[in-house]
């Protein structure tokens, strides 16, 4: 009974201890750089995101410039920033390690997750492209620089997810004009689709708009040579047979109605 009650007091007196033992601060750290880093690594994997920010931070400001750690500080540091939804901060980490150190091994993952980190910036179409034009940079530089990279199908899969959103916000900006039948300007926009972003399926949406806002305008040559491209393109497509007939009649049929 003595040695159980011994026991079950040291378990509990261990727990107090690891219990009261001071919470990790980086700006307050003692250790070597290694430590720091090791220490850094721990807060980011139980996902303790400010401090595991605070002591890569510290280490990308006080390792060496040719310190092996350096880099991978700078990658973790994108990590803890995205891991706190901070994701400017974590594309700014992770571009400054990509360009700093682009033989690293880690220089192509830490491109791919700085574009990510932009993307997730561009929530909607809608919105101001801004970031989402940053992450489509980011990925073509990408594919520029390391065009070996394991990453190639993810990062094509995203430029055409992100061509997709370009498209679509200058497929309703053409919208919005022609709905106020301002067609000159939908018509600018509408091109800039099929120009920019021809393999898009927004591409033919903006194709069968053109035929409708030429027509509107009498522009018939111009309807009739975007109906014998839809044609071309979409030879089974209803509406483009609808919209343009089985050839030479773009101009008979009347322009879709818009709600």
């Amino acid at each position: 009974m003595v040695s159980f009650r011994r026991l079950v007091l040291v378990a509990l007196g261990a727990s107090l201890a690891i219990a009261c033992r001071p919470a990790f601060e980086p700006k307050a750290f003692r250790g070597t750089n290694e430590q720091l880093y090791r220490a850094s690594l721990r807060e980011l994997q139980r996902k303790r995101w400010d401090s595991a920010v605070a002591g890569f931070e510290r280490l990308t400001l006080e390792l060496p410039a040719r310190d092996t750690l350096l880099p991978r500080a700078h990658y973790y540091l994108g990590v803890a920033h995205s891991g706190a939804k901070e994701h400017l901060l974590a594309a700014q980490s992770f571009g400054r390690m990509a360009e700093g150190f682009p033989n690293d091994t880690l220089a192509d993952d830490a491109m791919y997750e700085a574009a990510r980190s932009y993307q997730r910036l561009w929530r909607r179409p809608d919105l101001d492209a801004q970031y989402g034009q940053a992450a489509l940079q980011t990925y073509q530089t990408l594919l520029s620089v390391y065009p070996e990279t394991p990453r190639a199908p993810q990062v094509r899969r995203e430029i055409a997810r992100l061509e997709q959103w370009f498209a679509t916000k200058d497929y309703e900006n053409g919208m919005h004009y022609f709905r106020r039948h301002a067609y000159d300007s939908a018509i600018i926009y509408f091109k800039d689709v099929l120009e920019t972003y021809p393999s898009t399926p927004k591409a033919r949406e903006a194709s069968l708009r053109l035929v409708d806002a030429y027509r509107a305008i009498k522009y018939r040559e111009d309807a009739e040579e975007m109906c014998e491209s839809l044609r071309r393109t979409y030879p089974n497509d209803r509406e483009v047979r609808e919209r343009c007939g089985l050839g030479g009649s773009a101009t008979a049929a009347a322009p879709a109605t818009v709600p």
